[in-house]
């Protein structure tokens, strides 16, 4: 069963990769990669192993493989602040993928100096963008208009499940408020901000196998 969400003409495809699917585009979205925060950290003297990024590399290219678009845009805070050499590895693996044209609408860790943006594999916007039916942007948006939907991010939406034994677990998850959707952070070094779903939100949990409509 594909979880998706139907906003006037448009179809949102929710990906259990922690991405959304836009057929009539052929686009991807991505929110909150924060590659390179592995690096920032070890900088700090915090021993953070590199390959939980190279993962998150492997998780998108299964997606750009799997759904073959023309267009990934990122909603927000791709590199995690400031440069290290991880930007560099990040521009050679998009290199590989001529075919897709990345996008870019800057976050607030997206910090670095214009001219390593210039340099790079992105279109970069620095507001929010329109696209058909849709307003990207990171940070979610107060104020949207009319027939318009807010994809964005920043937020890294996270959900507890508590069962009848007391047992609990926390997943990340897709947020669907009306006319808003806030993804989950695609990175796997990102925490997770537990909601508190009012009851004319939606909720998307996403496990390894599926992402199930959790709250509706």
């Amino acid at each position: 069963m594909i979880s998706q969400i139907n906003f006037q003409k448009t179809k949102l495809i929710l990906l259990k990769e922690k991405a959304v699917w836009v057929p009539s585009l052929n686009s991807i979205f991505i929110a909150d990669l924060h590659f390179g925060k592995a690096s920032h950290f070890r900088k700090s003297g915090i021993p953070i192993p590199e390959p939980i990024h190279l993962e998150d590399l492997a998780n998108l290219q299964l997606i750009i493989k799997s759904y073959h678009p023309q267009h990934v845009y990122f909603l927000g805070d791709l590199f995690h602040s400031d440069w290290n050499g991880q930007w560099e590895v990040l521009n050679q693996f998009l290199g590989r993928f001529p075919q897709v044209q990345f996008h870019l609408v800057l976050g607030n860790h997206d910090i670095l100096d214009s001219s390593f943006y210039t340099h790079s594999a992105f279109s970069v916007y620095k507001s929010p963008i329109e696209l058909e039916d849709l307003i990207l942007s990171h940070e979610p948006l107060d104020v949207i208009a009319e027939q318009k939907i807010n994809l964005c991010g920043h937020i890294h939406p996270g959900i507890r499940l508590v069962g009848k034994a007391r047992q609990s677990i926390r997943l990340s998850c897709f947020y669907y408020k009306p006319n808003q959707l806030i993804l989950p952070a695609f990175g796997r070094f990102t925490g997770l901000a537990l909601i508190k779903p009012k009851p004319t939100d939606q909720v998307f949990g996403i496990t390894k196998e599926k992402v199930i409509p959790i709250l509706s």
